[in-house]
Parts: C-alpha cells; sequence; structure tokens
C-alpha cells in the first residue's frame, strides 16, 4: 500500500484496487475488522474517481457485501448486494 501511495495520489484508482485486493486477502483470512475499512476507503476513491456508478464500485459493494455477510451484519449486506446490482444492470 505504501508503494501504491507513493508512486499514484492516494487518491488514484491504483489506489483504490489495491485498497480492495488486501481487503479481499483480509476477508478470506478471516480478518474482517481489517478488511471493512480497507473496502470503504476504496469505495470511496472509486465512487470519487469514476462515479457512484461505475462497475468498479460494484466490484467492491459485492465484495464489501460478502464481508458483512460473514459478520452478521444483514441488512447492511442486502443494501449493498442491491445497490450493485442496480449499477451491473444500468452498465450492460
Amino acid at each position: 500500500m505504501e508503494i501504491a501511495e507513493k508512486t499514484f495520489d492516494p487518491n488514484h484508482p491504483h489506489v483504490a484496487s489495491s485498497l480492495n485486493n488486501l481487503a479481499e486477502l483480509y476477508r478470506v483470512r478471516g480478518k474482517y475488522a481489517e478488511a471493512e475499512p480497507l473496502y470503504k476507503r476504496s469505495l470511496a476513491i472509486r465512487e470519487k474517481a469514476r462515479g457512484p456508478n461505475h462497475p468498479n464500485v460494484a466490484n467492491v459493494l459485492e465484495n464489501m457485501a460478502e464481508c458483512y455477510k460473514k459478520i452478521g451484519k444483514d441488512d447492511e449486506t442486502k443494501r449493498l448486494e442491491e445497490r450493485a446490482k442496480r449499477i451491473r444492470s444500468e452498465n450492460k
């Protein structure tokens, strides 16, 4: 992450991708508390850089929903999944 943030602006889409990938690693290892803030930061960067309805935003939403599903945040999971589905349908 340090290298990505030094190479690119901290709000660059490449940094968002790195954050999402690191969050995914934490999620699959069961480190949900570590994953959540990385997803949130990745989402914020992608929304700002690409707009709130970009397919890359949907990717983060889907990944974050999987994380929330594992920790029992059912309402939040549903909200994220519905938003991602809406984005996907708008970008067909």
